[in-house]
């Protein structure tokens, strides 16, 4: 696989339109799981790529279905970019059930609602956004398709040479967010047995791109000379586009009770070796702090991956991307992952 960029660091336009860009077994994909796409929450880091990928796999399939993304859209950029790229948009509280009743009962539903850092401060507003809101929309769209994000957060720490937690392991999260994200999936599982409706989850650990995610995270503190922390001392990643297609993918799987994806790459990274590998690439000396631990929060996609298809970016590829981007001054988003956290407190 080749290890050239295909975009020039900083050069976001070209990024959006490679972490938007469908492959053809997504576009079967949506083939298969006929009708109109809603995209709730759709305002977040992964919602408008994934939107605009789902409007151009509907493109390349010669439908004319809609595809609609919901959010509040704090970011009016944000809801302009969507409308160039031909998804259609409509701003709205999800916390208000009158709103949620008067969407569109569409038969596709891509839910990417959650809350996540804050819970240490207001746990009320966590457990309200990850297990509340979930009842709302399950009832509303007792018809549809929906597929579900939800976070390895759920499971426990498990030991870095594990190969990572799997679907049908015990979920023991740590943590209060990791409890609310139990929540949410458990809220989805009753109604899909109660109502029978068609439900995927997907456990995402970690999405990445080169404006956010724990590769820009650590390239950042490689470019930066301070000491990176091993306490986490291993993860998994995927690339957000990636991502983004295994998820539409998912679609026409959604079944009752719900089935459940883990959603990341195919291995386990060495958070030290990844950061020497960027201080190589970076010219860049790289110094550490703390021991790694025994274990670390991490999940197996073997099962998602031999379903729904393998990754078409490597990390090899990912973490040179990072480098050169962060290297060359690309613009990246303040929005650390925290993935070095290990209490569950975010």
């Amino acid at each position: 696989m080749s290890t050239i960029c295909p975009f020039d660091a900083g050069d976001q336009a070209a990024l959006e339109e490679l972490l938007s860009r469908p492959h053809p077994a997504t576009v079967d994909a949506l083939r298969a799981a006929e009708g109109d796409i809603l995209i709730l929450g759709a305002g977040g880091k992964m919602g408008p790529s994934l939107a605009r990928m789902a409007r151009r796999a509907a493109d390349a399939a010669e439908d004319r279905r809609r595809v609609l993304a919901v959010s509040r859209f704090s970011d009016p950029a944000a809801r302009a970019a969507l409308h160039d790229g031909g998804v259609e948009t409509l701003a709205g509280d999800l916390l208000d059930p009158e709103f949620v009743e008067s969407l569109p009962a569409f038969p596709n539903v891509i839910y990417m609602v959650g809350l996540k850092f804050g819970t240490r401060h207001q746990a009320g507003a966590t457990w309200v956004t990850n297990a509340y809101v979930p009842g709302v929309v399950s009832r509303k769209f007792a018809n549809s398709r929906i597929v579900s994000f939800s976070t390895g957060n759920v499971y426990p720490f498990v030991p870095i040479d594990s190969g990572g937690s799997r679907e049908s392991d015990p979920l023991e999260p740590v943590g209060e967010y990791g409890m609310s994200a139990v929540a949410r999936e458990r809220v989805f599982e009753y109604f899909s047995t109660s109502l029978e409706v068609r439900i995927a989850i997907q456990r995402l650990n970690y999405a990445v791109e080169m404006r956010y995610g724990v590769l820009v995270d650590l390239a950042q503190q490689v470019a930066s000379g301070q000491p990176i922390s091993l306490a986490m001392g291993c993860f998994n990643c995927i690339w957000q586009g990636d991502a983004n297609e295994l998820a539409l993918r998912s679609l026409p799987h959604a079944s009752t009770p719900p089935c459940v994806f883990n959603l990341t790459g195919a291995e386990t990274l060495s958070t030290r070796d990844v950061c020497e590998k960027m201080g190589r690439l970076m010219g860049q000396s790289v110094a550490f702090r703390d021991e790694p631990a025994p274990n670390a929060l991490l999940n197996n996609a073997r099962e998602t991956l031999q379903l729904l298809g393998s990754p078409t970016v490597s990390t090899d590829q990912l973490i040179e991307w990072t480098a050169a981007w962060v290297a060359g001054g690309g613009a990246t988003w303040d929005r650390p992952t925290h993935f070095e956290v290990r209490d569950g407190k975010f």
